[in-house]
């Protein structure tokens, strides 16, 4: 399905019923990328997973990227469907987007998991960003991203383009203490202790200025620690969250 919103044509899908379930994925990923976690749509939930303004098969024709904006189209989605309040999962940047969501409309989010998403980005990561291009994936990695990204080769040089202006923005991922202290979501913070680009320093910064929130470290975990062998454990532990750790 296709929303034209915000001078792009946001695609999202939907799968499952019951209790609306917001999945947004990370970037240079799509919405489709829960498949990887769920096999099927969790019992009781409908999966509306959107992509990303760029990603997938959603437009992004004046190629600027902002999270800030992603959580306006999202906020608009959600508004075209009729869904004032909603609980949510965010893996690395659909967290930060969500984390704008949060704070720039505290109702709307009932209540969220943040997976692997920083408060801000560290300089070992800037340096990381400034370098990233196709030579750093194997050629698995790339034909996944063709995928996931149907537009061509342009659209990929978009994504990996949009990943290396990260470096030099300051004001998009900038969540202080005071501004995360403005979300009213129960919230989840879901961090591995061997995340490669984010410190988990930053998990226990983020715990200490939401005001309802837990933590999860999960050991050994990498970057977007809930996949493979982590996958059921997530699941349990979302499913518990959501329903009040009953």
């Amino acid at each position: 399905m296709v929303l034209e919103v915000n001078g792009i044509e946001l695609y999202w899908e939907e799968h499952g019923g019951g209790e609306p379930l917001l999945w947004l994925h990370g970037g240079m990923g799509h919405g489709a990328d829960w498949r990887y976690l769920f096999k099927e749509p969790p019992e009781g939930y409908r999966i509306i997973a959107p992509d990303l303004r760029g990603h997938g098969k959603t437009t992004n024709p004046d190629r600027v990227f902002t999270f800030r904006q992603c959580a306006h189209d999202v906020h608009a989605l959600l508004g075209h469907l009729n869904i004032p309040r909603i609980k949510a999962i965010g893996l690395s940047g659909g967290g930060l987007t969500l984390l704008h969501m949060a704070t720039s409309a505290p109702a709307s989010i009932e209540s969220m998991i943040i997976v692997s998403a920083p408060p801000y980005f560290p300089e070992q990561v800037r340096a990381i960003q400034r370098q990233y291009s196709e030579a750093m994936l194997g050629e698995a990695d790339m034909e996944r991203m063709r995928q996931r990204h149907p537009r061509g080769e342009a659209q990929l040089r978009e994504l990996f383009a949009m990943s290396r202006a990260f470096a030099d923005s300051y004001d998009d991922v900038n969540f202080t203490p005071p501004y995360l202290g403005t979300i009213t979501a129960e919230t989840l913070i879901v961090f591995g202790d061997r995340d490669p680009l984010y410190p988990v320093s930053l998990a226990f910064e983020l715990r200490s200025a939401i005001p309802k929130s837990y933590l999860w470290v999960v050991p050994n975990g990498g970057h977007g620690p809930i996949f493979g062998e982590q996958a059921p454990q997530f699941i349990d532990t979302a499913r518990r969250f959501f329903r009040g750790w009953r």
